[in-house]
């Protein structure tokens, strides 16, 4: 092993992280871009509400499918060629969706992003396991969710401004050259662990011996990581509330504030950016404050708490746009945030050589959520439509919105039994650290 360098580990470490974190925005601009083009897509494949849902969901059903696969690949092939190979395929995805001439084409280019994409989140945080302390992984997860989140945010308001100058197809087939730059960037530059670039690991480094590695088939390890009860709580936490705000902020919450109050795209953007903005600080500051108290449990249940009062809040409040409502938007989104600490509780409930495939798993319920509450919120929406278009595009009533508000504050209490039955770890791993 070549001798340890610190100024040469951090330049790698970063240069890693930088460009897996990079990667990740752009699957945050493709998961939330579908709210602010949603009338355009309407008018260019002529959809109803639930068809409209379909298609935006068609992200998350092949990224929830690939939820558990993804973990087995990051914890076998690695962050490098898992997410190199998962963002080259998501760059083909989006100039497919770009060029789409019809509603399947559509689909299938939406679907291909969703199965590129799949793999990074937990190809990132996979690799964040092995470059960060263990002390400092609640931390550096709300960072990572941050800038994920400054990639959602420039999917409202930005692409809102960008799209009076290009058409969406522009905007997809453009974003896709990028991704396919960044998945050479990946394979060119990101290492799986320190000790391939022959570093010591980061245990070492803090003079504790290195974790050891898997010895079974992957197979046996996921069976081992499914039948650990203490997984399953967070992967309720994260399909009730993660799941139902992302289907909303990412689809249904543009076509509301249009429908309802009379609000502009680049009006309406103001408040789901003002919700995905709160999602990001939320997620650092938990991370941050869970990791400094020790403790997941209690930020967790008070994030589920706090979601379902903002949820209540949508469905019977008679709230207003202006600043009470984009407070009220905020609060979806600062509440969320409590939902980055499962991640840190299900990599600490299970052997860390299989971190990648508890975060796998809990990554599935949040996904799978949003894939359900997608078309399912069109659908409440199309119960009792009354036949109302204008320039093409459907156009709900207030009470049709607020059945969805009741689907979402459903999912809300899913959140909330899920926080009560999560095991405290205290902030470190116990199945080593007892």
């Amino acid at each position: 092993m070549n001798a340890y360098n610190r100024p040469r580990f951090l330049l790698a470490r970063w240069s890693i992280y930088a460009i897996l974190t990079a990667i990740y925005m752009l699957a945050f601009f493709h998961r939330m871009a579908p709210a602010v083009i949603s009338s355009d897509l309407m008018k260019a494949f002529n959809t109803s509400g639930a068809a409209l849902g379909s298609l935006a969901a068609m992200y998350f059903y092949i990224y929830t499918a690939m939820q558990i696969p993804a973990g087995v690949l990051a914890d076998t092939l690695g962050a490098r060629i898992t997410v190199s190979a998962g963002t080259l395929v998501a760059g083909c995805g989006s100039i497919l969706f770009g060029l789409a001439g019809t509603f399947t084409g559509a689909s299938v280019g939406r679907a291909l992003v969703g199965l590129g994409v799949s793999v990074v989140f937990v190809g990132l945080f996979k690799s964040n396991s092995v470059w960060f302390s263990d002390r400092n992984f609640g931390m550096i997860s709300g960072l990572t969710v941050l800038f994920g989140n400054i990639g959602a945010m420039a999917s409202a308001g930005p692409l809102a401004g960008v799209l009076r100058s290009y058409s969406w197809r522009t905007v997809f087939i453009a974003l896709g050259g990028v991704t396919l730059l960044l998945a050479v960037l990946a394979l060119l530059f990101v290492r799986n662990r320190p000790e391939d670039m022959g570093f010591p690991s980061m245990r070492q480094m803090e003079g504790k011996t290195s974790h050891s590695a898997r010895r079974s088939h992957w197979w046996d390890d996921l069976k081992s990581v499914v039948a650990t009860r203490s997984t399953w709580p967070v992967f309720w936490v994260d399909l009730g509330m993660v799941g139902s705000m992302l289907a909303f902020i990412g689809l249904w919450a543009i076509p509301f504030l249009r429908d309802v109050h009379g609000l502009a795209r680049s009006s309406a953007a103001v408040y789901t950016t003002s919700a995905l903005a709160g999602f990001a600080v939320g997620s650092m500051l938990v991370g941050w404050f869970s990791d400094r108290i020790g403790r997941r449990k209690p930020v967790i249940l008070a994030g589920t708490l706090l979601y379902a009062t903002a949820c209540v809040g949508l469905a019977y409040l008679p709230w207003h746009p202006g600043p009470v409502g984009i407070a009220q938007f905020a609060l979806l989104g600062i509440s969320s945030g409590g939902f980055i600490v499962t991640f840190a509780n299900a990599k600490e409930v299970v052997a860390p050589a299989l971190s990648g495939m508890a975060v796998g798993l809990v990554n599935t319920g949040l996904f799978f959520g949003a894939a359900v509450m997608q078309p399912l919120f069109g659908w409440a929406l199309d119960v009792s439509w009354d036949g109302r278009i204008e320039n093409g595009v459907r156009v709900y009533a207030a009470g049709d919105y607020h059945r969805g508000f009741l689907i979402m504050l459903g999912c809300a209490v899913i959140a909330v039994i899920g926080a009560c039955r999560i095991k405290e770890t205290f902030c470190r791993n116990i199945t080593i650290d007892r």
